[in-house]
């Protein structure tokens, strides 16, 4: 009996050292992740989760070692990522320790506020109209030396690192730690004030530019045409801030009757920059705009090859003629289409 006895408890104690210090993990992945909410998710409840994503193969040993190392009082909110095979010790540790996993915050260009809120909240896993709550609040973004209006001027794109638990101010915090760390280098904040402009001015200017055109070349020219616009004091004329008026960026051809939009963001009628960015431009671009060369073109218009390049010209004569051109090209191409459309 004394021997069948011995042999039982042997056979429990490799089976647990192998679910303990061996193995856990039985999903077919290199890699799953999972949430845990505290105050919200209990040890029952995260239990359930890891068994179901395959994470651990026996809940009670998971709750034995987990209730041992106290994991539940000292873990906290986050994302965690386990690799395959990994020990269930191991699995208990990290979240003892609250090894967490980062999220990745892809910033690119995005227009509204309403896109970025839904960025955030897809990654973060947030609800999208608190983020946007959030957003459009002056006294949330005052913490931040920022408004509603010059938000988007904290935001330089660029792939960025968070916990999955951080909140709205610790995101925003950051990005506005990025976005600092980024005018103090290469002399950006010098260039600026030599072109008489403020940072957050360069960034609404790189924000038209950044819409105008995807050709680097083309935008170092665009950005001297309206530099060179806003020093003789002659309205902007930017077709992106149209669109922006409208919240329409479906737009493709702007008529006569857009321009009578009364948005302060309508450089057709208002002279100067318009209040604030219209998109998050690439920092690639605020560089072509803080480096843009001395001209003397105050117009430039697309040309009619639709290579996506542009006209530059110093007098309207000559950008007149340009424009028809071009006009008279994207008449054909939309007559064209038409036509298709009707056989």
């Amino acid at each position: 009996m004394k021997k069948l006895f011995f042999i039982l408890f042997l056979a429990l104690f490799v089976y647990l050292g192998y679910s303990v210090f061996i193995n856990s993990t039985h999903f077919e992945k290199t890699q799953t992740s999972f949430n845990y909410t505290k105050g919200t998710d209990g040890l029952d409840a995260l239990t359930d989760t890891l068994m179901a994503k395959k994470i651990i193969r026996e809940p009670w040993t998971f709750k034995l070692i987990a209730n041992l190392l106290k994991v539940e009082d000292r873990m906290k909110s986050g994302r965690f990522m386990v690799k395959r095979n990994t020990s269930l010790l191991n699995i208990v540790r990290m979240l003892r320790n609250n090894r967490q996993a980062t999220v990745k915050l892809v910033l690119n260009k995005v227009r509204t506020k309403g896109e970025l809120a839904q960025l955030i909240a897809e990654q973060f896993e947030k609800d999208s109209a608190t983020v946007l709550t959030f957003l459009s609040s002056n006294d949330s973004l005052k913490a931040f030396d920022t408004d509603t209006t010059q938000l988007f001027t904290m935001l330089i794109p660029n792939t960025y690192e968070f916990y999955w638990s951080s909140s709205m101010s610790q995101i925003l915090s950051k990005l506005q730690k990025a976005q600092i760390h980024f005018w103090s280098q290469n002399n950006r904040i010098q260039k600026a004030a030599a072109k008489g402009m403020s940072q957050d001015q360069i960034y609404t200017l790189a924000s038209i530019v950044e819409e105008e055109t995807n050709f680097d070349s083309d935008k170092s020219l665009i950005a001297s045409v309206y530099q060179n616009r806003l020093k003789q004091q002659m309205p902007l004329q930017a077709c992106p801030t149209i669109k922006y008026a409208m919240q329409d960026f479906t737009i493709t051809r702007i008529y006569e009757k857009y321009l009578t939009n009364a948005s302060p963001y309508n450089t057709y009628r208002v002279k100067g920059l318009p209040p604030g960015p219209i998109c998050t431009p690439a920092a690639k671009t605020i560089d072509l705009v803080l480096d843009a060369p001395k001209t003397d073109y105050i117009y430039f218009v697309a040309k009619a090859d639709f290579s996506g390049y542009h006209h530059f010209s110093t007098n309207y004569a000559e950008h007149d003629r340009y424009a028809k051109e071009y006009q008279k090209k994207l008449d054909e191409y939309q007559a064209k289409k038409v036509k298709q459309k009707t056989n």
